[in-house]
């Protein structure tokens, strides 16, 4: 199904997220051309998942007249050096999952595999909040936590690609939430959008009054509390707080090690608004050595979650086809 006769190339890129996954067609000058999404869960297995997506990203070319040059993936507890996805706590499929082998063998097409949130980093330094900048940190603040870090220009990648893995940091806090890791108290089980459902529930369990105890326990998300707390409601205004204040103590430690000139937030929960940005910048001065206070930015991405990390998964398409 390799479409190589067309005039004109693009590269694929594919943000694989734990809820939903978008794809699509990127060219030379950083357009999107075309995109669609599909709700991860929906496929019984990876190799539908592949299946299905490779005909559609196939299709596209089709209809652009372009011939797809390379596929890039962005995805969680993506290894970059085998191709596979290790021990991604958030997708429904077990692991290891060989992915970029079953890309490249759908549609003949080189693949290059990376962290999502690595890819949503470069996306943001190219076309984003990030432009001109050497040295950030983006947290994505989505169904999990994950960071992209870059560091004088360059992405920190790690012995196995696994730099980065912010969320995975045991939070200050110890409440005994288990992550789905299976260890207690990881940075995504307070300040991911389960996260803020677990924190909205054990504030629910007391007396006070709430707009939110009208909405089921097991339909709750994120989203809500972030309504509720821009509408006045006192209780979900704590919760934001409290997600904040977890963050910006977390990001107090993360400044240490590569000095960044902004942390920027990305995903769902990132814009939850002022009450949770505002508690983390207070948490990062109280708890940052003083080297740090005043001299990091937060940010909110330049980019729509979706092209973040589309724009980046593309890049590793560009990646693909030029080393192919």
């Amino acid at each position: 199904m390799t479409l190589r006769n067309q005039t004109e190339e693009y590269a694929a890129g594919i943000d694989i997220g734990g809820t939903n996954s978008v794809f699509g067609l990127v060219d030379s000058r950083g357009n999107i051309v075309c995109r669609g999404s599909v709700p991860t869960g929906s496929y019984p297995d990876p190799e539908s998942f592949a299946a299905d997506i490779s005909h559609r990203l196939m299709e596209m070319g089709a209809h652009a007249g372009a011939s797809v040059a390379g596929i890039g993936i962005g995805a969680p507890c993506a290894n970059s050096r085998t191709g596979e996805i290790e021990a991604a706590t958030d997708l429904p499929w077990p692991s290891p999952i060989p992915l970029a082998r079953m890309f490249a063998t759908n549609t003949g097409v080189p693949v290059m595999m990376g962290n999502d949130a690595n890819a949503a980093a470069i996306g943001e330094m190219n076309y984003g909040a990030a432009r001109g900048m050497r040295d950030f940190i983006l947290l994505t603040l989505g169904t999990g936590v994950g960071s992209g870090i870059i560091c004088d220009g360059n992405l920190i990648d790690g012995h196995r690609s696994f730099a980065g893995g912010l969320g995975h940091v045991r939070a200050w806090r110890r409440e005994g939430r288990i992550c789905g890791c299976g260890r207690p108290d990881c940075l995504q089980t307070y300040c991911s959008a389960k996260g803020v459902v677990a924190t909205a529930l054990r504030m629910l369990d007391s007396a006070r009054e709430s707009s939110l105890r009208k909405i089921p326990a097991d339909r709750l998300t994120s989203k809500d509390v972030a309504v509720a707390a821009n509408e006045g409601d006192a209780l979900a205004a704590d919760v934001l707080r409290f997600t904040g204040e977890v963050l910006g103590e977390a990001c107090a430690q993360f400044a240490a090690f590569t000095d960044p000139e902004a942390i920027i937030l990305f995903g769902g929960v990132a814009h939850a608004g002022e009450l949770l940005t505002s508690a983390m910048e207070e948490a990062f001065d109280r708890n940052a050595l003083s080297l740090y206070r005043g001299k990091v930015r937060f940010l909110l991405s330049g980019l729509s979650e979706a092209d973040a990390a589309l724009l980046g998964a593309s890049a590793l398409g560009w990646t693909a086809a030029r080393t192919n």
